[in-house]
């Protein structure tokens, strides 16, 4: 059992000395499970403009996109200083490689940016793509997120991932052998997966070579091909409400092992995007303290 609280925010102040904030760009990439390469559609509980920041639009060049989001960010953070530029939507190593050397660099180029963080899906990870990131890591901060959502076959195929988990595998063994700070993404609550099958998934997470953790709470985003699942199977999906959240996700969060530190316990989509489950107007700070109140 793990009783400490590792959050990636405090490894980054104790590693660099203060607050690194991420900046969302949108670098108008697409996805293998949408342009018909292994799916077309999307994952189902997929709506890129839940989590776009007003900034974030690929009609603006990577630079305006980023004086724009810092601008934002100070004003909300006002001691955030350093940035990461957080190519965010989509799949963001889906793209030939000089197309990723030229948009990544683009980035780095701007005077407040310490480095990159870069959402992927497993099967967009290859060598080619982790020698450029490794190489960008020997002067600058880079991150790898890489979408596990799910460890199981089954529900990886009915939320239109268009991956295995044996894929999933791979990504990691790759990001590790080129020595990549990585950052799994999971999801507690999709459908067909019960309590129980998600702490023993625990076992199987911790048996990846990843850095960090990103939790989202399953929540059903209005306009996706989830919602319409979500109405006709209502019985498949056990939704959390926040306070059996608060508490199931810090069980969780104690058996992870030790190394691994904690980006996020939960996510936070605008009420109007939002078809269930209903927890109110609550930002996630005020989430993180409940969940840090309960450790």
């Amino acid at each position: 059992m793990n009783n400490n609280l590792n959050l990636l925010s405090d490894y980054f102040r104790q590693k660099y000395g203060e607050r690194l904030q991420k900046v969302s760009i949108d670098a108008g990439f697409t996805c293998p499970n949408r342009d018909g390469k292994s799916g077309i559609g999307g994952c189902t509980y997929c709506n890129n403009s839940a989590f776009n920041p007003s900034y974030c639009s690929p009609k603006k060049d990577i630079k305006q996109q980023i004086l724009e989001g810092i601008e934002f960010h100070q004003k909300r953070y006002r001691r955030a200083k350093k940035f990461l530029a957080y190519f965010q939507p989509y799949s963001n190593t889906y793209a030939d490689i000089n197309k990723l050397r030229k948009i990544f660099f683009e980035a780095l180029e701007i005077e407040d940016i310490a480095g990159i963080s870069v959402s992927t899906r497993p099967d967009c990870i290859n060598i080619e793509t982790a020698e450029l990131l490794a190489e960008i890591a020997k002067y600058k901060i880079v991150i790898l997120e890489i979408g596990i959502e799910s460890v199981r076959d089954k529900t990886l195929k009915r939320i239109n991932r268009g991956h295995s988990f044996k894929e999933t595998i791979k990504s990691f063994e790759i990001a590790n052998k080129f020595n990549l700070f990585t950052t799994g993404h999971y999801i507690l609550g999709l459908p067909g997966e019960s309590r129980e099958d998600i702490l023993n998934d625990v076992e199987i997470l911790n048996s990846l070579p990843m850095n960090a953790i990103k939790l989202h709470q399953l929540q059903i985003i209005r306009n996706t091909a989830m919602e319409k699942d979500f109405r006709n199977n209502p019985n498949d999906y056990q939704l959390f409400e926040l306070p059996e959240y608060i508490n199931f996700v810090v069980e969780f969060a104690k058996k992870l092992r030790k190394d691994i530190l904690i980006d996020r316990f939960a996510g936070e989509v605008p009420p109007e995007y939002l078809c269930a489950p209903d927890w109110g107007f609550i930002r996630y700070d005020k989430i993180l303290q409940l969940i840090k109140n309960k450790f």
